[in-house]
């Protein structure tokens, strides 16, 4: 962290607004040293907040590819590449890093599943040019087999 930098209490606020990484390195170091009456209490908690929608977000998205993969490698088998598969490693690689690093999460991966298939269903119609008729109305996969880095539909 930088040297410390004397910032008034009135101006922590506009501090996050005209210079973000200086009021990231002020705030944690307050944290550190127990200044909790010095934080930028309004702004922390925004920051925290958005910090769990993101995680939510990249979870969602990514799902979103493994699962737009999966349909293209089961109803297109023809057009199967090493990109999609490795598209599907990589994005199964992510899914389960956050759901490591963030094991909470694992209910929230079950509750937007049904969405993100969805979701992805449409993408890959409008994509591949399959009409949606084509394509299930409820996954072929399970979560199990979204987050297997080895499987592969035939």
């Amino acid at each position: 962290m930088p040297p410390e930098t004397k910032i008034e209490a009135g101006s922590r606020a506009s501090l996050y607004e005209q210079d973000y990484a200086l009021w990231l390195d002020d705030t944690c170091r307050r944290l550190k040293a127990g200044q909790l009456a010095d934080i930028d209490i309004t702004n922390l908690v925004e920051e925290l907040a958005t910090m769990g929608r993101s995680e939510k977000q990249a979870l969602s998205s990514n799902l979103i590819v493994v699962l737009m993969h999966l349909l293209k490698y089961a109803y297109q088998p023809g057009q199967r590449s090493n990109n999609w598969r490795f598209t599907l490693k990589e994005h199964r690689r992510r899914l389960q890093e956050s759901l490591k690093t963030s094991p909470s999460l694992k209910p929230y991966f079950e509750q937007i599943f049904t969405d993100c298939y969805m979701d992805a269903r449409d993408l890959v119609a409008t994509e591949t040019g399959l009409s949606l008729e084509y394509l299930p109305l409820e996954s072929p996969f399970s979560l199990e087999q979204a987050l297997d880095r080895e499987y592969l539909p035939q």
